[in-house]
């Protein structure tokens, strides 16, 4: 092994090590040194982007997000998915959008996709498109409550008190809680 790889292994190590103790700024600082050896890394981009949301340094997550998916557009759906997910946090649904479908396009069984996707269009008032993302979502997890709930919500939003119902039956098989809850706030009876 030579000797830029075993700079490389040992800061990675200790970015580890640091996070294996909880030192998250610690670990942030290890991956930097990693990038000013290797800027274009992929992991160390990728961690270092993970470990800043988690301390609430959303902007400078995002820097390392966006920057990932610009060096290695093809690498990985979830590196665009975690783009996706801080950007629609931030509240910046325009960017998220485009950056849910790249995800989608790299794994289009990427469910976690699908449903952050039906939220943005939810909030662009593009109801209709989020109905069909949320229908893939609840197709690839169809026991997970959350997207039937979004669901739900939209079709109630487009005054389809039919499907509306249609979802709340469904979901008071496996989700009655939910259910309830859907009924609470809409008024509607199964």
């Amino acid at each position: 092994m030579n000797a830029a790889a075993v700079t490389y292994w040992r800061l990675k190590l200790r970015a580890l090590f640091w996070l294996l103790l909880g030192r998250q700024q610690a670990a942030v600082d290890a991956f930097g040194d990693m990038l000013q050896g290797w800027p274009d890394d992929a992991y160390a981009l990728a961690s270092r982007s993970h470990v800043l949301a988690q301390l609430g340094r959303r902007d400078a997550a995002i820097a390392d997000a966006r920057r990932l998916t610009e060096l290695h557009p093809t690498r990985s759906a979830g590196d665009w998915f975690n783009l996706a997910f801080l950007l629609e946090a931030a509240g910046r649904n325009d960017e998220a959008e485009p950056a849910f479908r790249r995800a989608i396009a790299l794994d289009p069984k990427l469910d976690r996709a699908w449903y952050g996707l039906g939220l943005v269009l939810i909030r662009q008032g593009r109801l209709d498109e989020a109905v069909d993302a949320l229908r893939r979502n609840t197709e690839l997890q169809p026991m997970s409550p959350y997207g039937w709930y979004q669901l739900a919500r939209v079709h109630v939003d487009r005054q389809d008190d039919d499907e509306a119902r249609k979802i709340i039956r469904h979901l008071e098989g496996f989700e009655p809680q939910v259910a309830a809850q859907l009924q609470r706030e809409t008024g509607l009876k199964p």
